[in-house]
């Protein structure tokens, strides 16, 4: 069966089951999932409009953007021109339909000139819908996602074995070479580079800047883009040009055996609490509770964070196809800072990481 027809019938089964007559998609990974086509984040309305009831779907797009889209038999193609409205175009097709669920990143302004046109409408979030079933990636998507992360471990592998120098220079030139080298190695684009060194490495999202990369310091290395549409995402902590401290050596052997454990916790119908608690518990056992200051993990596909996320309180039980990092991190604010991170697919043979680059603490001399 064509994918995007069987993932459109899955929806719609999923839509009547939690009583939405419409489902419309604007920006957002949903929209490409479901159709092949990603949206421009223009001011300009793209809407992809799913009726539950059987119709056939339409996608409204602006017609200056319609040569983008792939003809396809799944949906017709609806441009309007500059004069139109493109809001009570969609509100044409939406019609009698009432309960409506809308992608969760549409710009605000249409879902506001929707409630005005479809007035006596209720609305939910389109993740309501698309999340839960967008989690569990079928066999194509997690070759796409395994595809990524080995090409992210190939840039790992070269910033571990010293080929990418870090001494000397400043964190925003060695974030850039990570961003050169993801690209050269199949990325599409690149989605973030951190590198985080000495007193910026206890900031899990340091913006990478100025400050010049030391001799006997950790530095966070957290990298990943699109390949093929699915993201990679992988980090990596280094020492710089000297044996580190018994003191910092100790937390990072902490970290090495909390994210291994947790790793190992992400089987099939364990709670996503479970494992976050799997890594939390060491790290907190250790003395490092407080300086363990995020989530386990977060799921990923098309996006980079998306369903599952594993936290406290999520007692959501992992299934087969769900794919998400293991990345738990010990920060000590004003000193130093380290995380390693790992994209895993939970299989009912067990976990299956996808990134396998050496997670030994490693000194870079250059």
């Amino acid at each position: 069966m064509n994918p995007l027809r069987e993932r459109i019938d899955r929806v719609r089964s999923r839509m009547v089951d939690v009583g939405v007559d419409a489902l419309l998609l604007s920006l957002g990974a949903d929209l490409p999932w479901l159709t092949g086509y990603e949206a421009m984040p223009l001011e300009r309305l793209t809407m992809f409009v799913l009726p539950a009831d059987g119709d056939t779907p339409t996608l409204v797009v602006p017609r200056l953007e319609a040569p983008r889209v792939a003809e396809r038999s799944d949906f017709v193609v609806r441009p309007w021109g500059e004069t139109e409205d493109p809001v009570a175009v969609v509100a044409g097709l939406v019609g009698s339909r009432r309960r409506l669920a809308i992608s969760d990143r549409a710009w605000a302004t249409f879902l506001i000139g929707l409630q005005s046109a479809v007035p006596d409408a209720s609305w939910r979030r389109a993740s309501d819908v698309t999340s839960p079933l967008r989690a569990v990636k079928d066999v194509d998507e997690i070759k796409a996602l395994r595809a990524a992360a080995q090409a992210a471990d190939r840039v790992a592998a070269q910033l571990l074995g010293g080929e990418i120098p870090l001494i000397g220079r400043r964190e925003a030139e060695v974030s850039a070479d990570l961003g050169r080298r993801l690209r050269a190695e199949g990325h599409d684009k690149v989605n973030f580079a951190i590198v985080g060194s000495g007193p910026n490495a206890a900031s899990p999202h340091h913006e990478p800047g100025d400050r010049v990369i030391q001799v006997g310091e950790s530095v966070v290395c957290d990298f990943g883009g699109t390949m093929d549409g699915y993201c990679s995402d992988i980090t990596r902590t280094v020492f710089t040009g000297s044996e580190p401290s018994a003191e910092f050596r100790d937390l990072y052997d902490v970290l090495q055996r909390a994210q291994s454990l947790s790793v190992a916790a992400a089987t099939v119908g364990t709670s996503c609490e479970d494992v976050d608690a799997a890594a939390r518990v060491v790290i907190t056992d250790a003395g490092y509770g407080d300086l363990f200051i995020h989530r386990t993990g977060h799921g990923i596909g098309l996006e980079e964070h998306e369903d599952p996320y594993l936290v406290s309180g999520n007692a959501a039980p992992l299934v087969a196809g769900h794919a998400f990092s293991i990345e738990p991190g010990i920060y000590v604010a004003g000193r130093h800072g380290a995380r390693i991170e790992d994209i895993v697919v939970a299989t009912e043979s067990g976990p299956d990481a996808l990134n396998t680059a050496n997670h030994d603490l490693h000194v870079i001399d250059a």
